[in-house]
């Protein structure tokens, strides 16, 4: 995808996740991995402490990075948290280019049906 594309794709997902939670405001990169982290988790009407929010934001990017063979998923702790192993590819350097990852696989998840 063209930049523009991802653009514009990125602000059509972050209207869509801002509808469907009744916000006023437009979702930041941070909060969509966020709510991608609770659906991959499954806990979805819970409270997370702040190490958990971080914990969910990882579970989003593994999940996400997947695909790339970044992470290997190895399966499920006694309390239901999945959790990858790292296969030792480095994302792209850069933090404008890792967002762009990042926002192109947001795209793919929200349009891949993966939402329950």
């Amino acid at each position: 995808m063209e930049d523009w594309e991802i653009d514009f794709e990125w602000l059509k997902v972050r209207h869509q996740v801002k509808d469907a939670m009744g916000k006023s405001d437009l979702p930041d990169l941070r909060s969509i991995l966020f709510l991608i982290g609770i659906q991959e988790l499954g806990q979805i009407h819970r409270e997370f402490t702040k190490e958990e929010k971080q914990d969910l934001m990882h579970i989003a990017v593994c999940t996400l990075l997947e695909e790339d063979d970044y992470y290997e998923f190895i399966g499920r702790d006694e309390d239901g948290w999945p959790h990858w192993r790292s296969l030792g590819k480095a994302p792209e350097k850069g933090i404008d280019v890792q967002e762009k990852l990042l926002k192109s696989k947001i795209i793919n998840y929200f349009s891949s049906a993966k939402l329950n």
